[in-house]
């Protein structure tokens, strides 16, 4: 019961990992304007994700243009895409497996594969998990050194945006639901069955007895020790012995 309770918990938090990484997939939010030094105008806010370009006017107006062409993206935006998108597949990937094997569902119950199902489950997670951290930690570092260049005018720097925060903290939540769901995997130690101990050998019976004495040593009978067979040797044959015919 334990064991199906650690399972459970190990796969909401897989799960919800992988509905944030969706999430900060399509959001526009992975960076925004940085009002710095004498950029103080804040009727409009621009903001740059991984598929689309959006436009925040002061009046309330939202407009998005989404990347029309591939190639002329840049690669670190493309790589970004591509490890995105691989992690949300795995993710998917992980959560099928893992209803698979746990405990509570019926496929396959009371099966040998259940274990090896419910931890190819938290091994899938947890490289869902890492794609997002690299592709989210990727971002930041080059946002960060964006902002601190002195050659990029503060009109074109950027922050980190609020779907950079939000993929850690997906990348995170699939850590630890491919990690319990690893650890829920390992088999029960208390339900082995126990060993079996080796009986001391047997010691040799003891030589005598004293309640059952040994047995009297064999005698043939008297009327028996003359009956023996005839051979080719002796003087008589066949019980005729030979002076009855001289």
């Amino acid at each position: 019961m334990a064991s199906m309770a650690v399972q459970l918990l190990g796969f909401f938090l897989g799960l919800l990992g992988l509905v944030g990484t969706v999430v900060a997939t399509v959001l526009p939010h992975w960076r925004s304007t940085a009002y710095v030094g004498s950029n103080i105008i804040t009727a409009t806010a621009y903001m740059k994700g991984l598929w689309m370009e959006c436009v925040w006017h002061s009046t309330g107006i939202y407009q998005c243009e989404v990347y029309r062409s591939l190639l002329a993206l840049p690669q670190d935006l493309q790589a970004a895409r591509a490890l995105m998108v691989l992690s949300c597949v795995t993710s998917v990937l992980a959560s099928l497996v893992s209803v698979m094997g746990m405990k509570c569902t019926r496929f396959a119950r009371h099966s040998v594969i259940k274990s090896p199902l419910v931890l190819s489950g938290g091994v899938c997670f947890i490289c869902a998990g890492l794609l997002c951290l690299i592709t989210v930690s990727w971002t930041t570092n080059d946002v960060i050194l964006d902002f601190y260049d002195p050659f990029i005018p503060s009109g074109m720097k950027y922050e980190i945006g609020l779907a950079v925060y939000l993929g850690f903290a997906s990348a995170f939540l699939s850590l630890s639901g491919g990690m319990v769901l690893c650890w829920s995997s390992s088999p029960d130690r208390s339900q082995r069955p126990p060993r079996m101990q080796r009986s001391p050998p047997l010691s040799a019976p003891p030589p005598f007895n004293p309640i059952y004495p040994p047995a009297p040593p064999y005698k043939p009978h008297e009327a028996l020790r003359d009956n023996r067979a005839p051979s080719f040797c002796s003087a008589s044959s066949s019980g005729y012995r030979l002076h009855n015919y001289v």
